[in-house]
């Protein structure tokens, strides 16, 4: 189990972590989410002793991770980390990167190893070609069966497919975490993006302004977020007066309704003027204008600009998030 105790740090004069406590099971997948610079990077960075602690602990199964500051050389045997910079040997072979850590005196289990990575990141038929040559989400796709080469207990992943491109990232995701679910490799993974998170992760932990916002289970969060923050990470948001869609309700409170919990109707709800239409594929992305400000819903036809509709939410997500405020 890794176990992160009263954590901090500073970058020379400027705060990053403040007091951020949390532990993550064996075989548990972790997602940290949050806006660029609120530390996510710095985090990873930390656990994997490539960073030194201001203030606080980590450890895992009870030995503490020792930072630069105590090891010439970062990192543990039981853990590795893939970071956004990669870390790659260019002037060899895929086959050979992947590979490297695996033991020359064992060359059929080597072998099957190396090909059976390859498959998962989608590049058997690149086995034999130099890394410099690679698009930079093939690089990425090599770094991360790297990683993986020697199973480590504990993964550390930022931002693991920035680069690959959409085409390839659906199945890589499925193929990648799966895996790990399989080995019972425990993971955490910094992303900006909910696709990484959403059907793949057990918790979320959400950073802002140096500290540990929220800390929960994936569906939990998605479906009560704590505040608007954590909510736009999943998309599209808004915040609102209840009494815009509950007239009866308390004056003082305000709840979150993702864009496409609003309901499209003719006659009755939440009038809205209709300003922008954004394509979305199957359905539009619509900004619109209340007597509140501007909001954003789902359509699934095309609306004319300037255009009359009216929204509604149902009554059990009002309910729902209605439970969840102060």
């Amino acid at each position: 189990m890794l176990q992160v105790e009263a954590l901090s740090f500073s970058y020379q004069t400027a705060d990053v972590l403040e007091d951020i406590s949390f532990a993550v099971e064996k075989g548990e997948h972790v997602a940290v989410m949050g806006e660029s610079g609120c530390g996510k990077s710095t985090l990873l960075k930390l656990i994997y002793g490539i960073l030194t602690p201001s203030q606080g602990k980590i450890s895992w199964n009870q030995e503490e991770v020792r930072g630069p500051l105590y090891k010439l050389v970062p990192g543990e045997s039981y853990m590795k980390y893939l970071s956004q910079e990669l870390d790659l040997m260019p002037y060899t072979t895929v086959a050979e990167n992947i590979s490297e850590y695996l033991s020359v005196f064992y060359p059929e289990r080597l072998k099957e190893r190396t090909e059976d990575l390859l498959e998962m990141i989608e590049l058997t038929a690149e086995a034999k070609n130099m890394v410099k040559n690679l698009s930079g989400g093939q690089q990425q796709r090599v770094a991360l069966a790297r990683v993986l080469a020697q199973k480590p207990d504990l993964l550390l992943l930022d931002e693991p497919f920035s680069h690959i491109d959409n085409f390839r990232k659906s199945s890589l995701r499925r193929n990648l975490f799966q895996y790990l679910k399989e080995e019972k490799i425990t993971c955490i993974t910094a992303s900006h993006d909910h696709l990484d998170v959403l059907p793949f992760a057990d918790r979320i932990l959400v950073l802002k302004d140096r500290t540990l916002l929220t800390n929960g289970e994936t569906k939990k969060v998605y479906e009560s977020p704590a505040n608007f923050y954590v909510a736009s990470l999943f998309g599209e948001a808004n915040i609102l007066p209840i009494t815009l869609l509950k007239p009866y309700g308390d004056a003082k409170k305000d709840i979150i309704v993702y864009a496409h919990e609003f309901k499209v109707a003719n006659s009755s709800g939440l009038k809205t003027r209709v300003k922008r239409l954004y394509p979305m594929g199957s359905y539009f992305l619509v900004e619109g204008e209340t007597e509140d400000g501007k909001v954003f819903f789902h359509s699934e036809k095309p609306l004319k600009p300037d255009a009359k509709v009216y929204l509604n939410v149902s009554i059990e997500t009002i309910n729902k998030r209605l439970r969840e405020l102060p």
